[in-house]
Formats: C-alpha cells, sequence, structure tokens
C-alpha cells in the first residue's frame, strides 16, 4: 500500500508538472485587460487589440500626453514658480511647497518617475494659464495624432465621469511621444539622481528592453499601463485598461508581438527602384506569413523626363490589397 501510495504521488507530481511547464507563467498568471493595444512605434501599425475603441478612465497614464504637450511647446530650462494650486494635490505627489522654484524639466521627472500631481498641475498652469484651457490643449493634441475616442479634462487622470481615452487612442499618443528623444530620456530613467526620485515602473527593471513609459492606477480605472520595449530594432508600445495583473499581461503583449514581427525593410534609397533612384527608405513590421502578400509596382510618366534628378512616377507597396507606402521615383 506504501508503494502505491508513492507511485500516485509521483505520478500526479508529474502531471502537474507538464500542466505547468506547458504554459508560461505570464500566461498562467495574467487576467486580460478590459481595453488593451499594442503598436509598432514607426509604422504605427496596430499588432494586438481588444477592445481598443472601449472609452475607459485611464489614471495617471493621462500623464503622457500632459508630458508630450509641454516638451512641443514650452522651454524645459525654464523656472517654473509653483503655484499655490498645485501644492497638496490630491494622489500621488512629490510634495511640492508653493513659492519653490523647479526647472520644467526636473517637474518632467516628477511627472513621469513619481507619478506627481502636483507636478501635473504646475506644468499645466504654467503652460495654459488654467487646467480648463490646457485640458483644451490636450483634446486637440490628440485629436491631431489620431486619438478621436479621448476626452481630457485635467492633467494628472484623477477621477472625473467626463475623462477616458482608448487603449488605441493612448498607444497612438504614447508612440508619437516615444519619437521625441527627451520624452524618452526622461521615462526610462530609473533614478533622477538631482531629485532623488526613482521610477515607480517595474517593467524597467524587469523586462528585457523596457524603455518606459507610465503606470497609473485609480479605483475607478483599475490597474493602468503604457510600456514601450525595444528588440531587435523594433519599439513597441503596449497598452493595457483595468488590468489586475498589469505586469504579468503587458509582459504576455510584448513576448507574443516580438515573436510574431519582424522589421523588414521594404524600400531602400541606397538601391535604385526598377532603375529609379528614391528618397525615403521604408520599414513595415511584418509576420513571416505576410512576405508572400506583398506586392510592389510602379506608375511612371509618359514621356519620361531626360534630365536627372526629375520626378519618373511613383512607386507603390501593398500589403495584399492594402496600400502600405509609395513615393517619387526619380530619373537617375
Amino acid at each position: 500500500m506504501k508503494r502505491n501510495n508513492i507511485l500516485l504521488t509521483l505520478l500526479l507530481a508529474a502531471t502537474l508538472f507538464l500542466f505547468f511547464a506547458a504554459k508560461p507563467l505570464s500566461a498562467l498568471a495574467a487576467a486580460v485587460g478590459r481595453g488593451e493595444c499594442v503598436v509598432e512605434v514607426s509604422s504605427r501599425r496596430i499588432l494586438h487589440e481588444k477592445d481598443a475603441s472601449a472609452p475607459l478612465p485611464m489614471a495617471s497614464t493621462t500623464k503622457v500626453l500632459t508630458a508630450i504637450l509641454i516638451l512641443d511647446d514650452c522651454d524645459i530650462d525654464e523656472t517654473v514658480v509653483i503655484p499655490k494650486a498645485a501644492e497638496g494635490v490630491e494622489g500621488s505627489s512629490v510634495y511640492l511647497h508653493a513659492g519653490d522654484a523647479y526647472t520644467v524639466r526636473e517637474l518632467l521627472y516628477g511627472l513621469m518617475l513619481r507619478s506627481g500631481n502636483d507636478c501635473a498641475v504646475t506644468l499645466a498652469l504654467h503652460h495654459s494659464g488654467s487646467i480648463e484651457d490646457f485640458s483644451e490643449k490636450m483634446n486637440e493634441k490628440a485629436a491631431l495624432l489620431g486619438a478621436q475616442g479621448s476626452f481630457f479634462v485635467n492633467p494628472h487622470g484623477l477621477p472625473d465621469g467626463r475623462h477616458h481615452t482608448t487603449a488605441r487612442d493612448l498607444a497612438l499618443i504614447s508612440a508619437y511621444a516615444m519619437e521625441n528623444p527627451i520624452f524618452r530620456e526622461i521615462v526610462s530613467c530609473k533614478y533622477y539622481e538631482p531629485r532623488n526620485w526613482q521610477n515607480k515602473n517595474k517593467m524597467l527593471y524587469n523586462y528585457d528592453g523596457a524603455i518606459g513609459v507610465k503606470t497609473g492606477f485609480t479605483t475607478a480605472a483599475g490597474r493602468c499601463l503604457v510600456t514601450c520595449a525595444e528588440r531587435n530594432g523594433m519599439d513597441i508600445v503596449s497598452v493595457v485598461l483595468n488590468c489586475p495583473e498589469m505586469y504579468e499581461r503587458t509582459e504576455e503583449l510584448l513576448n507574443g508581438c516580438f515573436e510574431e514581427y519582424r522589421i523588414y525593410r521594404l524600400c531602400d534609397s541606397l538601391m535604385p527602384w526598377e532603375g529609379f533612384s528614391v528618397k525615403y527608405d521604408f520599414d513595415y513590421p511584418l509576420k513571416k506569413t505576410e512576405l508572400r502578400l506583398l506586392r510592389f509596382d510602379h506608375t511612371l510618366i509618359d514621356p519620361l523626363p531626360e534630365q536627372r534628378g526629375e520626378v519618373a512616377g511613383q512607386m507603390h507597396i501593398y500589403l495584399q490589397n492594402d496600400l502600405l507606402f509609395s513615393q517619387n521615383l526619380y530619373i537617375i
């Protein structure tokens, strides 16, 4: 009987080992977010989405838009005196005091590393003079970036029934932000020594290739996370909104997209195209199975001009029937 119990125990242990070994830890642990989107930064191609157009609160991930609006419009080395309105703002804070002086750059580090709501208010008032006017500028900026399903009423993401975004909108906003080298430098910083601020974003410490960007949490929004990671020359942004296990789910999404997609150079400005020259390179994320679905063609002017450098026509790159890219061809 004892021998049978030992065999039964070993069999049960082996069965459990096979069950858990067959699935990565992230797949076992991760709860799917209410809204998800993964986008490749340079092309803005959507690599994954789930309920990506659902309007949802996004807590402090709001600050991605706040930061890039400031970077686009303000002198980051300008000194700002902290207004009384920014002192004691509820929620996360770097404990600014009215009358103290900080540079815009320092406030951006406090905004993105420590999620300082007081930094958000200070920057908004510095930019526009009022929270209402700054929110209007946020909405204008979001619309320009293709974020059509969002509405912003504050610079920090504290709860307000009108304040919302979508996973797709936030991915597009974040992809744009990650193309700004100063924003990229700030959100990838683990520790800002001048003010002794450590970045709260655990992805920077635990995920290979992570380079930002922002965490967020309120009771209404749940756990929210925007992450950018780089591998093999490809930058991708992942957004999960209201995701209980946001780090695990983000890791799962990033790993899946890095495994499935690669960046391919489909047009090279250094190489002739059908006997003509082109000015711009074109890189695009593709699955291996999509390579056979690419189609290349061109249209030429008739009669062709004779002088070197004149426009000879256009080249076109399609993925099945979808036009990915076109540009002028030039006489060599």
